[in-house]
């Protein structure tokens, strides 16, 4: 199974940004997305990306605000998050989706916590 690594996460304040990065060596499948899992709840989808378009897709609680973008020649993925809330502290995962949908497909990381004070 392919290893998905993700970084970048830490404490900022309201307002403030982050760049999440997805590591994904030997990705095999077209599709690649973020989920978040907020304490005390379920995960979440959050945005994809088809790999080979380009063409992205965002959750309506994010949109606007995240930008989901990837390097092909690193096989990784990124996540701006802007104009952070408060209800976006969460643990941020990434990994595959199944193309067309919003349905994650694969293994979990560990993941990266994201914080946002108010």
């Amino acid at each position: 199974q392919v290893q998905h690594v993700e970084s970048g996460g830490g404490l900022v304040q309201a307002g403030g940004s982050l760049r999440l990065s997805c590591a994904a060596p030997g990705r095999t499948f077209s599709t690649m997305g973020w989920f978040r899992q907020a304490p005390g709840k379920e995960r979440e989808f959050v945005g994809s990306i088809s790999w080979n378009s380009g063409n992205t897709y965002y959750a309506e609680s994010v949109k606007g605000r995240f930008t989901i973008s990837r390097d092909n020649a690193k096989n990784t993925m990124y996540l701006q998050m802007n104009s952070l809330k408060p209800e976006d502290t969460a643990v941020y995962y990434c990994t595959s989706v199944v193309a067309g949908t919003t349905s994650p497909f694969g293994s979990w990381g560990q993941g990266t916590q994201v914080t946002v004070s108010s």
